[in-house]
């Protein structure tokens, strides 16, 4: 199996659009998104809303399992806002993409006359965002179950938005892409785990086996290229090469930068300021 390449699937009628080429240094740039917040009751008449509020539910997707969740919103708020789901990486949790400053990240925008929006985090466990041999589903987990869910927080998923780190990363972009660009508005996907060869897919746990890797692959998604997309990546992430070959693939060219540094929280958590301006755009 070792000799199952990306390149495979491409010969195998994946439907890749036309490469676009990539520069080393990719554009920054701000894609058109909708992140206006819903309709919004007289500031007199409605009580201002929490920056961050927490609670949990069972997820029948996980197997029962009790999930976790977090909502960020900038100050002064008392509308329906669009969410912007977060989804972490391998070995983290819902606590652990907040703790990178999407709370104070949120002031800092609203101070600067942004368009509001919230974040929405999840534990997702280790199950990369789609359904696995064991019958866990983690991203089934955030489209039938966490978003139904947000309307009783105040929120409006009329349109989401979705970020990402590593395998969450993925994960924004599988999730994001099956939506569609009807219900997607944006997709940031920091250091995406991505994989050019099953071999080295299977060596992160990433998929269990070579039919599971092509039914839940991203490369030749079409939605992707009408989607707005950033794509953040280090020049020395181990995933980088992958991640050229995911931009070149699509029909339009993403917004995003390529920065010195690897795959690590840091690198990651001082992105995460333009990015969350980005998603505001």
């Amino acid at each position: 199996m070792h000799g199952l390449t990306r390149r495979t699937v491409l010969r195998l009628g994946a439907g890749l659009a036309g490469a676009c080429a990539l520069d080393p240094l990719w554009q920054l740039g701000i894609a058109t998104a909708s992140g206006a917040p819903g309709d919004k009751p007289s500031p007199s008449s409605a009580k201002t809303l929490p920056t961050y509020s927490t609670g949990s539910f069972v997820s029948r997707a996980r197997g029962g399992v009790e999930t976790n969740w977090a909502i960020a919103r900038p100050p002064g708020q008392y509308g329906r806002l669009r969410p912007v789901i977060a989804l972490h990486g391998r070995d983290m949790t819902a606590d652990g993409v907040m703790g990178m400053g999407v709370e104070a990240g949120l002031a800092q925008l609203a101070r600067a006359g942004y368009p509001p929006f919230a974040v929405v985090a999840v534990d997702g466990g280790n199950g990369w965002w789609h359904r696995r041999i064991t019958g866990e589903d983690s991203g089934a987990m955030v489209l039938n179950e966490l978003l139904p869910m947000l309307p009783s927080q105040g929120l409006d998923i009329s349109r989401v938005s979705f970020i990402g780190w590593s395998m969450g990363g993925y994960g924004s972009l599988l999730l994001g892409g099956a939506l569609g660009p009807r219900r997607t508005a944006a997709i940031c996907a920091v250091a995406p785990a991505l994989f050019t060869d099953y071999s080295l897919a299977l060596q992160e746990g990433a998929f269990d086996g070579p039919a599971d890797w092509f039914a839940y692959s991203i490369y030749g998604t079409p939605a992707l290229s009408e989607i707005p997309l950033r794509i953040d990546c280090g020049a020395e992430d181990r995933f980088y090469d992958a991640t050229k070959q995911f931009v070149a693939s699509l029909r339009r060219p993403p917004s995003g930068v390529s920065f010195i540094g690897g795959h690590d929280v840091d690198a990651w958590r001082a992105k995460l300021p333009r990015e969350l301006a980005w998603l505001a755009t």
